[in-house]
């Protein structure tokens, strides 16, 4: 199957709904499917071979985040280059409605047209207030993915219309393994946080004031901090006498994000709201860590009610120092918390997700038809003849030990059968892909 996957963020910076496409995306090519993704990135970015820029993204405030988008003339004749180009059996667009590539691409393009909705908040004013705007490329959308029970509740509350309901993955096999950092744990004193450090919802400074109320009285436990953010800034929330007490990695490749989750005997993601599913925590249950997480929604799922990972009271610092005391006190919780969370990650690997997804586009790609690009009257441009079947490139790992990942494009890489898929296709609904 020749599938264009749309992702929203820019690929330059890390994020959960880049690592989502690019792992999914290289699930497919695993599999057998040719895929090319086009996302917002700079030009001089190294990119995997399946990628296209879709130019330089602009940072955008956007749920509680900074968010790097592109949206323009320079991304929307990309975007319409890159479906003449690729003619595609279906079309995946990510996020479709945040202002981005992915909405352009839904303008631009008709036929089998997948969308995965990630992001879950109570109330969006923006969304609101665009909504008519947004409804013309929403509605060519013909099958519709969620990630998680709350990204389903927020699709159904602010766009409309229901989704199948498909987890976020993990290549679980890929954090099984790894050698500690040097001169971290496990020593029975670490604690680990892996995130956005300047983005509130994160919750680190949660977590830095439960540090500064367990380091007093343990002389043995220590901070391990990773992800972008200022160094200086977080440490500025820590006594001064607790300083050196305090790893901060700033971003890390994929290696040794790793080996971080390997170098920690606790793991921490005190995130206070804003999350749908928790990639994170899938990382770290794959790892076998030790996990003690804020006690919202999406979190308590993936961690079994807690039977895979230790819950606190969402933002209170109390609450996370109380837990990671007791954590760090009993080794054999800590044990039992990590084979559980080993268990339940099976579930959410990539191996079974990357399968959903394809009984997702194998229901709306039932006709035979393939994706064209709309002319910019309205009506779709006539699909050319096929071309020369192109040589499949090659399966490979994830990402190299460095964590660069090989430059090049991917447009190249599909072709389409050709004709224009109804609009009135049918929406796929929850249980059908399944």
């Amino acid at each position: 199957m020749r599938i264009g996957m749309v992702c929203p963020y820019t690929w330059d910076v890390p994020g959960g709904v880049m690592a989502h496409v690019r792992d999914l995306a290289e699930a497919l090519i695993a599999d057998g499917h040719q895929v090319s993704v086009i996302a917002p990135a700079s030009d001089d970015a190294p990119l995997p071979y399946y990628v296209t820029s879709a130019g330089r993204a602009i940072p955008v405030p956007y749920n509680g985040s900074v968010a790097r988008l592109a949206f323009g003339f320079l991304s929307a004749n990309r975007v319409r280059k890159w479906l003449r180009e690729g003619r595609f059996d279906v079309l995946h667009v990510h996020e479709p409605a945040v202002p981005s590539v992915g909405l352009l691409a839904c303008w631009a393009a008709r036929g089998p047209i997948v969308a995965t909705f990630h992001a879950s908040f109570q109330r969006s004013r923006a969304l609101s207030v665009s909504a008519p705007v947004l409804q013309s490329a929403l509605e060519k959308i013909t099958g519709r993915i969620a990630v998680s029970d709350a990204a389903r509740k927020t699709l159904v509350e602010h766009v409309g219309g229901d989704a199948v309901l498909i987890p976020n993955g993990v290549t679980v096999s890929r954090y099984a393994e790894g050698e500690p950092l040097p001169g971290w744990g496990p020593d029975g004193g670490v604690i680990g946080f892996l995130g956005r450090m300047d983005e509130p919802r994160k919750g680190l400074p949660v977590l830095l004031e439960a540090f500064t109320r367990l380091a007093p009285d343990r002389p043995g436990v220590r901070l391990l901090l990773a992800g972008p953010g200022d160094a200086d800034d977080a440490l500025a929330k820590v006594p001064a006498s607790l300083r050196d007490r305090v790893g901060v990695l700033g971003m890390v490749s994929e290696h040794d994000k790793v080996r971080a989750y390997h170098s920690v005997d606790v793991f921490c993601a005190p995130n206070t709201h804003g999350e749908s599913f928790g990639i994170v925590l899938a990382e770290a249950m794959a790892a076998g860590a030790a996990i003690l997480a804020s006690d919202i929604p999406a979190f308590r799922k993936v961690l079994g009610e807690g039977q895979a990972g230790a819950l606190f009271t969402t933002g209170d610092a109390a609450s996370l120092a109380q837990g990671a005391a007791a954590l760090l006190d009993d080794p054999a919780r800590r044990a039992k918390l990590s084979d559980e969370a080993r268990l339940a990650v099976r579930e959410y690997d990539w191996s079974t997700v990357a399968r959903d997804v394809v009984r997702v586009y194998e229901t709306v790609t039932a006709t035979g038809a393939g994706v064209v690009e709309e002319e910019q009257t309205g009506r779709p441009r006539t699909a050319e003849p096929p071309a020369p079947e192109p040589r499949p490139a090659p399966a490979r790992d994830h990402a190299e030990p460095d964590g660069q990942a090989r430059p090049g494009r991917a447009s190249e890489h599909a072709e389409a059968d050709g004709q224009a898929r109804p609009p009135e296709a049918a929406h796929v609904h929850p249980g059908e892909a399944r």
